[in-house]
């Protein structure tokens, strides 16, 4: 059972009840701390694109205890093709490929689903004996941060106002807390040449199950879709290569009409994913950029995940990046948790490494994954076919396998209760 201090614990605040924000909650309830997670939204937010676990991720996700949620939830995902726009395979990447580090890896879950192993597993953790759970306030948002010697007053959209000791910002890609303790976002945020959208939609006909489908259009435009946990669904993906436009930012209708401009008569399954958009719920858009900071923390607030290191889409190392820095976050704060400066300079000095390395983008960028010409997008298939040959497979895998070395610290305080007897 997880040893927990009988001093008094210190008051932490998460603003963001996604991944990076409940991995850090579970975490922080398990050493006797019992954080406040605040999330914009009404609720628990559903569904959502597949993410990964590879590398120390996976190390996390098993010390956590949270690998037999993940597997009932794992989608059958089994890799990736490219098709032309009659639909016929032009390349075929195995998710066993490259020791499972490709662009498709060995444990895909959507992140709803994964948001929903974590909430689990603090309801469980909350069943402990010792165990102080997590107080959750859905609807409620930051909208004052003021730090003094004593701790940092936060002020609330609802009009309430409280003291902690620690505030952290697990509020992903457009983090508030960023912009209140550290500054506009402009200072951080590199715009990488795209746009990317997803949505559900119901699987069309003639879809091959269980891969990854990819077409990619002249103009730099690439549609994709891929199997969702039920098979009669799937998820649609679209990138697309263009300026940057502030006037996209929270305009459904604008997003909407550079998409359908984008892929009408594009051929394939464009047709039918562009009828489905109209249709479709979970309706998701959002440029692809790069979040870089010299600090992730000041005085007594940190960032985590997405708010103060976001590698984009383009990286495939979001929820790895995620569950890494909230495990090492939670671990530093539970080792000197009266002492909160201390913990988060060990947090940025003991992260620093793996995300230097997760950060990194695929040579050439969003210019060689979305190319805008037709000799281009054949240069792309002629590459993803040599790195699927015999020869350089190896080198790809050494090369798509670097943060593997990390070497991850281990927090024995904040490992799961084992089972009774």
């Amino acid at each position: 059972m997880t040893t927990h201090s009988s001093a008094a614990a210190p008051r932490v605040l998460i603003s963001g009840g996604g991944i990076a924000g409940n991995a850090v909650a579970l975490q922080l309830s398990r050493a006797g701390i019992r954080p406040t997670v605040i999330e914009r939204a009404a609720a628990p937010r559903p569904g959502g694109q597949a993410v990964d676990l590879r590398g120390p991720s996976r190390t996390v996700a098993e010390r956590m205890g949270l690998m037999p949620g993940i597997h009932r939830h794992q989608l059958d995902e089994r890799g990736m093709l490219h098709v032309d726009s009659a639909g016929h395979e032009i390349v075929r990447m195995p998710a066993d490929l490259f020791g499972g580090n490709g662009a498709v890896a060995e444990i895909e879950i959507t992140r709803g689903d994964l948001n929903q192993v974590l909430l689990e597993a603090i309801s469980e953790a909350g069943s402990e004996p010792g165990n102080p759970g997590v107080d959750y306030r859905y609807g409620e948002f930051i909208r004052d941060l003021r730090e003094h010697s004593d701790g940092v007053r936060v002020g609330f959209a609802s009009g309430a106002t409280m003291e902690f000791d620690v505030v952290i910002g697990a509020d992903g890609l457009h983090s508030a807390t960023r912009r209140l303790a550290f500054g506009p976002e402009e200072q951080f945020n590199t715009y990488l040449g795209a746009y990317t959208a997803y949505f559900t939609m119901p699987t069309p006909a003639g879809i091959e199950p269980h891969w990854m489908t990819m077409y990619s259009m002249p103009g730099g435009i690439v549609a994709g879709l891929r199997p969702d946990a039920d098979p009669a669904t799937a998820k649609a993906l679209i990138i697309i290569r263009t300026d940057p436009d502030p006037a996209l930012r929270r305009n459904i209708g604008g997003q909407q009409e550079l998409i359908r401009t984008s892929l009408t008569g594009g051929g394939w399954q464009t047709a039918t994913i562009l009828d489905a958009m109209d249709r479709a719920e979970d309706f998701y858009f959002d440029e692809i950029a790069r979040i870089t900071l010299p600090h992730w923390t000041n005085g007594r607030i940190a960032l985590v995940g997405d708010a103060g290191y976001c590698g984009s889409p383009l990286s495939g190392q979001g929820t790895a990046m995620a569950l890494v820095g909230a495990y090492v976050l939670a671990g530093e704060i539970a080792h000197t948790p009266h002492d909160p400066a201390a913990a988060l300079t060990r947090y940025t000095e003991t992260l620093r490494p793996f995300v230097e390395s997760a950060q990194q983008l695929p040579p050439g960028g969003v210019k060689a994954m979305v190319p805008r010409t037709k000799t281009g997008i054949r240069a792309a298939h002629a590459f993803a076919r040599i790195a699927t040959s015999r020869v350089m497979q190896p080198l790809m895998t050494r090369m798509l396998s670097e943060t593997e070395s990390y070497t991850l610290p281990d927090y024995p305080a904040a490992q799961p209760a084992p089972p009774l007897t």
